[in-house]
């Protein structure tokens, strides 16, 4: 066996070990339950929680708590899911929102079903291709972001409601009660939460209905350790426990977004609200060395491609390269480089433009694209055009991950876009509008805010989904729920799942270790390999002997993630990224 790795996980390769107790010490604002302290390997430099009976891991200590105990009362994955998912609207306004949209994956080992949900906003009927382009034809950034145009159909109510309905034990009203007690009684404020408000206060106070939001009564921030409180929220979500989902798109709720639409010169209509619906699609499946690997279908480019990249780096041996060695990032950086040059000319919403998912998932396809890449020498972006397969993201979405024992596993991430989206709260409603549509091409060719290369596959259309990188993904081994896992991270969502993958699979990294480890991206333009804080100085001076430009950034991603192990113990990784972020085992 090659030499060990300190992320590596002997346990899953032994059978009679050590055992000591532990409590992880990635999770320390959500103290381990008693039943699931369980005996784990010495030897780790980190930890997962763990669980007999499930697991969750989201982005909020308070979520997490509000799932587990939906799991420990009796409810299923969905369930704690849909509740998280209204409690993170609540205690993350910036990320995790009503006022958005996402997908979610659910995998039924039961069936062996696993299902897409698609809940992904929708452009206005009035929108046009060039609504972000001024008289010169140039596209204005400030138009998609910051307006109200920029915000696309909300979908979040109505795909949560949807997935309960259909795969979920509880009502709506049960799902909704943690996150309207959070909003109507408040909850601390965390320092990452105050810090949030501090960088982004010049957009919030520009508009009257943000700032009765987010700005206390004297005309100042909020503090860490300040009580939060959003009572117009609390209201909203109320009326659609009260109503069911259909409030917020033909209710009062649908009559204070038009209302804010109408007032600001917005295009969205209570005819767009009312004929929102969320879509049921089939997930994008790949194999990898063995393993099942479902992840999110179109209008999300993630499936797509972190199939396509598995089956590119599926033709090395990635273990004996090593972990982020210079030679593995080399091969992973040339694989994500022609992925990511693909999206941006093939990608887009699939009810409106054929997408060749069958050509850019075939190992057929990958084995051209392994040809071209030279293991000495780094292939300029300049040199690689979409193959023939027939500036940065923000981080501010939300994912997480739940799984439990009767093999119901979800995989959901949802967004408003940037942190706090387009900055404007619906006046009397108290959530924040997505600014999604700077995720179509405002003008194919030209990069939106992330750097992110559009074509006409993604050209605003009306009612069009607009392309998005979120990749909840479900790897299944023989049949069984082995891996949850996904990001936020924009641009960056693909390739750090793809390493969460790539960390447990080929370097046996237990699922802490997986999340935590050090992450690289390319993505085709700007010609240069991102790396976070870790990579050795070594490392980067081979890889720029190779001909890499190495550009050392902030953090990315946030992938609370849950790995079941053979013996079907639960394990779960919270992300250290985020500082509120939980991992739950009961």
């Amino acid at each position: 066996m090659p030499g060990f790795h300190p992320f590596m996980l002997p346990a899953r390769r032994a059978v009679a070990l050590s055992l000591v107790c532990l409590t992880t010490v990635l999770s320390t604002l959500v103290p381990t339950p008693t039943h699931a302290q369980s005996a784990i390997l010495e030897g780790e430099r980190f930890h997962p929680q763990l669980g007999e009976h499930g697991m969750v891991a989201t982005s909020h200590y308070l979520a997490s708590q509000i799932a587990h105990d939906v799991l420990a009362d009796g409810g299923n994955a969905v369930d704690a899911a849909v509740t998280a998912g209204f409690a993170l609207a609540v205690t993350q306004p910036r990320s995790g929102n009503i006022g958005g949209g996402g997908f979610m994956l659910i995998s039924d080992e039961k069936s062996n079903e696993v299902i897409a949900i698609d809940y992904r906003e929708k452009a206005p009927a009035a929108a046009y291709e060039t609504m972000f382009q001024n008289e010169q034809g140039e596209a204005v950034s400030e138009l998609s972001r910051y307006t109200h145009n920029a915000s696309g159909v909300p979908g979040t109510v109505a795909g949560l409601a949807l997935a309960l309905d259909k795969y979920g034990t509880m009502s709506l009203a049960e799902a909704l009660a943690p996150a309207i007690k959070l909003a109507d009684e408040g909850f601390i404020i965390p320092p990452r939460f105050a810090e949030g408000l501090e960088q982004s206060q010049q957009r919030l106070k520009q508009w009257d209905s943000t700032r009765k939001v987010f700005y206390k009564p004297d005309g100042s921030l909020y503090r860490a350790g300040e009580r939060f409180r959003q009572p117009d929220l609390a209201a909203t979500l109320e009326r659609i426990s009260k109503n069911g989902p259909r409030e917020f798109y033909e209710g009062k709720t649908a009559r204070l977004i038009t209302a804010e639409m109408q007032n600001h010169g917005g295009l969205m209509t209570a005819e767009d609200l009312a004929g929102y619906q969320p879509t049921i699609r089939e997930p994008v499946h790949g194999t990898y060395r063995g393993y099942d690997v479902y992840a999110m279908s179109p209008p999300s480019s993630g499936g797509a491609h972190i199939v396509q990249m598995l089956n590119m780096l599926e033709g090395y041996d990635i273990h004996a390269m090593g972990f982020n060695s210079a030679r593995t990032i080399h091969v992973m950086s040339e694989a994500m480089k022609r992925a990511y040059a693909d999206r941006a000319k093939y990608l887009g919403d699939t009810d409106f433009v054929d997408v060749p998912l069958a050509g850019i998932t075939s190992k057929a396809y990958a084995e051209e694209l392994r040809a071209q890449i030279d293991l000495d020498r780094a292939t300029p972006s300049s040199e690689i055009a979409a193959g023939n397969p027939l500036p940065y993201e923000s981080n501010e979405t939300t994912h997480f991950s739940i799984a439990d024992d009767s093999g119901l596993a979800v995989s959901n991430t949802y967004t408003i876009n940037f942190s706090y989206g387009s900055g404007i709260v619906v006046d009397g409603a108290g959530f924040l509008l997505n600014n999604e549509m700077d995720d179509f091409s405002a003008k194919p060719g030209t990069p939106n805010a992330y750097g992110l290369i559009g074509g006409e596959a993604n050209r605003i259309e009306p009612e069009k989904r607009m392309l998005s990188s979120m990749t909840p993904t479900i790897v299944k081994k023989d049949g069984r729920n082995f891996l949850v896992t996904g990001s936020p991270g924009g641009s960056r969502i693909i390739t750090t799942t793809l390493q969460v993958v790539m960390n447990v699979i080929d370097h046996g990294m237990n699922i802490q270790s997986a999340v935590s480890a050090p992450r690289i991206h390319d993505q085709w333009l700007p010609d240069e390999i991102r790396i976070e804080d870790g990579i050795s100085p070594d490392t980067i001076a081979l890889l720029e002997a190779m001909g890499h430009t190495v550009s050392q950034q902030e953090a990315m991603g946030a992938a609370q993630s849950i790995l079941i192990e053979d013996d079907g113990t639960f394990t779960g990784g919270a992300d250290p990224r985020r500082s509120t972020s939980s991992a739950m085992g009961l």
